[in-house]
This record gives structure tokens, sequence and C-alpha cells, in this order.
């Protein structure tokens, strides 16, 4: 029994079976973000018209081979290492930042209160000249400080990492 030539060329060009999920949708893994549906990276079950009218062909999708699947857990793997490490990189900067204290000087009337008052972006000016590199929206103020005094200022460094400064408000120092 043979097969014929053409019959061989329909076997071999016809489109190949697309890998279905538990529930009967096509697997597909994502190789970008799509709204309502996952994050890069991610092994999504949909419909076989939205898989092959839509994420195949705009290339936001591709084929969830096991051998796909190893290499996004790889590279998983990686990016969470390196995510570790910068955690822990944050979390020496807030322990040297609890450490330390800062001088701002301001000018006061006789009571202690300040013509003006103290921001973050004053506090990260002084934390310049101990070369601590923040940015302004880093320190969390609960309101400008518009008084002589110590105060202790929460620094956001990551979403999970936080630490304390302590911030000295002093009068400043005229020549007369």
């Amino acid at each position: 029994m043979s097969i014929s030539k053409t019959r061989v060329k329909k076997l071999l060009n016809r489109p190949k079976r697309l890998p279905r999920g538990k529930h009967g949708g096509i697997e597909l893994l994502l190789i970008q973000s799509v709204d309502k549906l996952g994050k890069q990276g991610d092994v999504v079950e949909v419909r076989a018209g939205y898989a092959n009218n839509y994420l195949l062909p705009q290339g936001l999708a591709t084929v969830a081979t096991d051998h796909h699947k190893r290499m996004v857990e790889k590279h998983k793997a990686k990016l969470e290492a390196i995510e570790k490490a910068r955690l822990a990189g944050y979390q020496r900067q807030a322990d040297q930042l609890s450490k330390l204290s800062v001088t701002i000087e301001a000018n006061a009337n006789d009571e202690g209160h300040l013509y003006g008052s103290v921001g973050a972006n004053e506090i990260v000016a002084a934390l310049k000249t101990q070369d601590v590199k923040l940015d302004a929206g880093q320190i969390k103020l609960e309101g400008p400080l518009k008084e002589l005094g110590l105060y202790t200022v929460k620094v956001s460094l990551h979403s999970s990492v936080m630490s304390e400064l302590k911030v000295w408000v002093v009068p400043a120092v005229t020549d007369k």
C-alpha cells in the first residue's frame, strides 16, 4: 500500500493541532501581557477562535509546549533571584538610614516656630551632604515640619522596605 505524493504533501502541510487545556480550550503561553487575560509568562487557556484569530497572529502568545514552560520557569527563577538581591540591598540601606541623623538649620522665632517649613526636599539635600542619595518621594512626612525639635521621619525605599530617619530641626546660627 503506497501513498501518493500529493497525499503526503497534504498531510505534511495541514495545520498542527493546538494543545488543549483541562477545560477544552487552547493552552497558550503569553509573550506579552494582555488586559483581562494575564501577564507575560502566564500559561492561559482560551477559546480556539480567540487564539487563532487574535493572540497568535498578533504575536501576543505562543503554543504552550513543555519546552516553553520550562524556559519560562527558569526565567522566573532568575528574576526572583534578582529581586531578592535588590530587596537585600534595600534592607541594608534601611539599616544604615536608621542609624543616621540629619541636622537642618532653619530660621525660627523665640517660641521655636519656623518662619517657613522643612520639607522632603530639605531632608534630601541634607542627606546628600552625608553621601546618601534618596528622592523626595521616598520621604514620607505627615506634614511639613514647622517647629524646632527632633522628628522621626519614615523613608520608603521599596514597597516592602521601610526605614526611619532622625531629623533635627535647629535654629539657624546668625552672625551679629
